[in-house]
Order: C-alpha cells, then sequence, then structure tokens
C-alpha cells in the first residue's frame, strides 16, 4: 500500500531555493498535489549545479512530486489564474522577497477573506516584523548571525554547516505548522495564516550555546570534531589512520571504555575523570591517555572492542563511504533528464511503500492548469 495521507489536499506554491520547497516536498511526499509557480527561467534552484544528468540536484531533490506552471504577475491574467486557484486551494505557501506577495495582492489577509478555509504559509529570512524584517537572507547568513557559525568548525576558525541545515530547519518548521493547521481545520472549518523564518529556526536550535554563554558569562569555544560540555565525546584516530567518534553519555559507559576497550579499569575512579565535568576540565590529558591506546588498534579491532563493550561509536565516514553505507536506504526519482538515486525519506510508515513523483520540467503542467482553473 501506498502511503496517500493528504490526498486531496491542493497545496500552491509560490516558492524558489530551498526552505518551502523542502516543505511542499514532504506534503507531495504524503499525497498532497503540489502546483509550483515558477518564473518563465525557472526556479533559480535550477541553475545552482547541473551534476545529476544536466539537473540541479538541490533541485530533482525538493520538487519531487509537483507540478509546474509559469505564471507572471505582473499579467492580470496570470495574476487572476492565481487567485482561482488559491479560491480552490487548502494550502499556499510562499517565500518571495518580503512583503512582494502582500504588494502583489496576496498577502494573507486578503486570501483568508475570499477563501477562508484556506492556510497560507509565509516564509521569511528574518519573521515579518523588527528591525530585520526587510533584509535579504541566504543560509550562510542566518548562520552567521545566529552564532551557529562562531561554534562550528576547528579551534582556528569558524565554519559553516556543510548543508543548508537554516533552509532546512525552517522547511521543517513550516511543514509542521502546515500540518498543524489542517489539523486544527478539521476541527474549526477555519483556515489561518501561519508564518516562520531562517532565523527564528536556527534560534531555536541555539537554545544551548545561548544559555551557556548567558549563565557563565563566557563564550562558547570550537573544538572541532568533539562536544563542548561531555567528554569523551568526539573523534580518536586507529592505527591506520581512519577516525572514529566515541560518545559516552553515563557513567556506566565510561566504566566500560576504561574496562573493556583501554583495559584500564582504574581511570574510571581517577580523580581526574571520575565525572563528567571533571572529564571536560581535563580534557587534554583525558585525549592523551584514550589516544595512547586506541592508536594501537586497527579501525576494525577498535570498532569490534567498542560494540562489544557497548560504547556508542561510530566511524567519521567520508561522502563516498556514506554513499556506500549499508544502513542507508534509497529511492529512485525521475527527472526530466534521466532517474536520479536520494535517500529515502526519514518517516517510515508500517506496512505503507514510498514512492515519490518526478520533479518536473519548468512550466510542464501550464497548459493542463490553466484550463483547470480559468474562469
Amino acid at each position: 500500500m501506498t502511503r496517500r495521507t493528504l490526498e486531496g489536499i491542493l497545496v500552491v506554491a509560490l516558492e524558489q531555493a530551498v526552505a518551502a520547497p523542502f516543505c511542499t516536498s514532504r506534503l507531495a511526499d504524503a499525497g498532497a498535489r503540489v502546483i509550483k509557480i515558477e518564473r518563465a527561467s525557472g526556479d533559480f534552484a535550477r541553475g545552482y549545479d547541473s551534476v545529476a544528468h544536466g539537473e540541479s540536484a538541490y533541485f530533482v531533490w525538493l520538487n519531487r512530486g509537483k507540478e509546474s506552471i509559469v505564471l507572471d504577475l505582473k499579467k492580470p491574467e496570470d495574476a487572476e489564474l492565481l487567485r482561482a486557484m488559491l479560491g480552490k486551494a487548502d494550502v499556499f505557501v510562499q517565500n518571495l522577497a518580503p512583503g512582494a506577495a502582500r504588494r502583489a495582492g496576496f498577502g494573507a489577509e486578503a486570501l483568508l477573506a475570499a477563501n477562508p478555509r484556506l492556510i497560507v504559509c509565509e516564509i521569511t529570512g528574518y519573521g515579518t516584523s523588527g528591525p530585520y524584517a526587510e533584509m535579504k537572507a541566504y543560509d550562510l547568513l542566518i548562520q552567521c548571525e545566529t552564532g551557529l557559525a562562531s561554534i562550528t568548525g576547528g579551534p582556528d576558525s569558524p565554519g559553516r554547516v556543510g548543508v543548508s541545515i537554516a533552509d532546512i530547519g525552517c522547511g521543517m518548521n513550516a511543514h509542521a505548522a502546515i500540518l498543524e493547521a489542517l489539523y486544527d481545520r478539521e476541527r474549526t472549518g477555519k483556515g489561518r495564516a501561519i508564518s516562520t523564518s531562517l532565523f527564528d529556526g536556527l534560534a531555536d536550535w541555539m537554545a544551548v550555546p545561548l544559555i551557556h554563554r548567558e549563565y557563565t558569562g563566557a563564550e562558547p569555544r570550537r573544538i572541532g570534531l568533539n562536544h563542548a560540555t561531555i567528554a569523551p565525546y568526539g573523534a580518536y584516530a586507529a592505527a591506520d589512520g581512519a577516525q572514529v567518534v566515541i560518545a559516552i553519555q553515563t557513567e556506566t559507559e565510561w566504566a566500560s571504555l576504561c574496562r573493556n576497550v583501554l583495559g584500564r579499569s582504574e581511570m574510571a575512579v581517577d580523580p581526574r575523570f571520575r565525572s563528567n565535568s571533571l572529564r571536560c576540565a581535563h580534557r587534554g590529558e583525558l585525549d592523551a591517555e584514550i589516544n595512547a591506546v586506541l592508536s594501537r588498534l586497527g579501525h576494525a579491532d577498535l570498532t569490534a572492542a567498542l560494540r562489544s563493550a557497548n560504547v556508542a561509536f561510530g566511524s567519521l565516514n567520508t561522502v563516498g563511504q556514506f554513499a556506500r553505507h549499508p544502513q542507508l536506504r534509497r529511492v529512485d526519482i525521475g527527472t526530466p533528464t534521466g532517474p536520479v538515486s536520494i535517500p529515502a525519506p526519514p518517516q517510515i510508515f508500517a506496512g505503507e511503500n514510498v514512492e515519490l513523483g518526478p520533479s518536473p520540467a519548468v512550466g510542464a503542467h501550464g497548459e493542463a492548469i490553466r484550463k483547470e482553473f480559468a474562469r
């Protein structure tokens, strides 16, 4: 059986780039009909790269299962067509420049007056109010503004999280809010306006570093492949050069690591290491003791010992190694130029299959959609 939880839900998406397309791709995965509105040149994410048979990796990942129509909202007939679509829609998602949708006549207040059951979701960079509301915002800028870049990277320099985490997080928040609004509409019969932003999403995820900063007065330190407040929780090199990340969460795990992997039971009660706080305070000495043992073990022997000791660990893989990971589930999606293999959606519903629709060519469904919604 194929999952079609949102079958019958019409989503109209005036979207581009990553955040809004992430949200609507998940709605499409669940069976919603998603009509994507593009400019004549297409969503600019189509041009981010051309690695997937000439298609953009970003675009094929985030626009599966959608229909595409080209509209120019400066043309009265195209604006009227969009109004007709929104009159029948359940959800409208847009992430245009701040205020652009409202100026074009598609603000939430006007749309809800015309269709009270509509759920309107506006995705912005910094929110709809405040001193930064009108500023342009992209993923790296938000990583920097929220302080995330300052705690990412090695000791010598800040770094960017290697995927578009601000955009993806915002898309996840929008998706969750839309589902909540759809559930509420089942009870009340009323739609509502939702807004979410890249900045607010990462601000929420920065709660722990922020609390540490405000209650200790010290800026969190960058320590590379280590946890800022737990030790040992970081990468250690095996004899063959492979790196293994060990993650200790409890004193029981720490004792097992000392006894069963390091062969040093006395380390568990060493005055420098007998609590997590003490281990963090003596991190340099702790790592030296651990490295002295682990650097003599090959990757296979080290991981076998950790598994036997019931100590949490992971290997520091390259993307190429991840591509061959035995736990990686994959699905193929169609594109105008050929199938592309991607990781399968993370949600697994018992007894239901995953079937993802293809990503569309620019305007591929335009003629049919115009006929359907013509007044």
